[in-house]
């Protein structure tokens, strides 16, 4: 293939306990005599790994275009792995250890700006977790336990930067008073919880102290939402032909991806669970009567 040379080389592997050869592969980097993509002779990968466009089948990439790159130790990825977008703008930052994400992260929408950044441990969100509009607005600051509840103070923003509520959660639950603000920044509302209960009587709402224009809500980056063969309801030994009522949806890994009502296989309301490669929970997609409205909370 131009611009890229790919080396086999096979050698006999011999030992007491294996009576067969094995091979050990390798690839250099395009233009270069540095070696990636090593596997030894036991069938490990190890090393610099980049996989490219012509390593992936049925995608936008061109054959020599990078779609993702990091380290193997022992067959499992390890340090910081880079994933990349079609036009070559990152698509994520993820850290590894022993083979599974733990550390920092960050993604990216595809315009480049960072779209949410935080710790991932165990599968979750721990510490601070910043999410962000594709305008480069802070659009959520949550603060998660150990275990990936929301834990201490919690600020959501208006697109246009201002807070749009502000309240203090303990172990994943709301507690005491949690204020919400119009988006001149005025208040809103005061609601007191006690134990994620809101105190219905506490509830006290405000007008605005002026007038301002509330721009109509635009859709963005709405995920394509449709039933994969490798969905089906947990409690199922196959998916069903068509998705009518409420559902939940799980993949061949057991995790979630739809939970809500289906008419003939569309999907009408609930949430749409979006995975990366490496089974990271990327966003959680909402819709209602059929409609993308927005991404709700990451958490676990």
């Amino acid at each position: 293939m131009k611009n890229f040379t790919k080396l086999l080389i096979t050698t006999a592997f011999l030992s007491t306990t294996l009576s067969h050869s094995q091979a050990q592969t390798w690839e250099f980097i395009p233009n270069t005599k540095d070696t990636i993509n090593y596997v030894d002779v036991v069938g490990r990968k190890q090393g610099k790994w980049i996989l490219y466009g012509k390593h992936k089948q049925n995608n936008c990439y061109a054959p020599t275009q990078k779609v993702e790159e990091g380290l193997y130790k022992e067959n499992r990825k390890v340090g910081t792995w880079m994933e990349y977008f079609c036009n070559g703008n990152t698509k994520t930052k993820v850290t590894f250890v022993n083979g599974r994400p733990d550390g920092y992260a960050i993604m990216y929408y595809e315009n480049g700006k960072v779209q949410e950044e935080g710790q991932w441990k165990n599968n979750k969100w721990v510490g601070a977790l910043t999410q962000y509009y594709d305008n480069g607005n802070v659009q959520h600051e949550f603060k998660f336990n150990n275990s990936g509840k929301r834990e201490g103070e919690q600020t959501y923003y208006h697109e246009n930067g201002k807070v749009a509520i502000n309240g203090t959660f303990v172990n994943g639950k709301e507690t005491g008073t949690i204020k919400e603000f119009h988006e001149n920044g005025d208040l809103k509302a005061t609601k007191n919880y006690n134990n994620g209960e809101v105190d219905v009587n506490s509830i006290k709402t405000y007008d605005p102290t002026k007038e301002f224009v509330v721009a109509k809500e635009k859709v963005k980056d709405a995920p394509k939402v449709q039933v994969t063969k490798d969905e089906k309801p947990i409690t199922a030994s196959a998916a069903p032909t068509v998705l009518n009522g409420q559902h939940t949806l799980y993949n061949r890994n057991r995790q979630i991806t739809k939970d809500g009502e289906f008419k003939n296989n569309l999907f009408l309301n609930g949430k749409a669970y979006i995975y990366d490669e490496n089974g990271i929970l990327t966003r959680v997609a909402i819709y209602k009567n059929g409609q993308y409205v927005g991404d709700g909370v990451i958490e676990k």
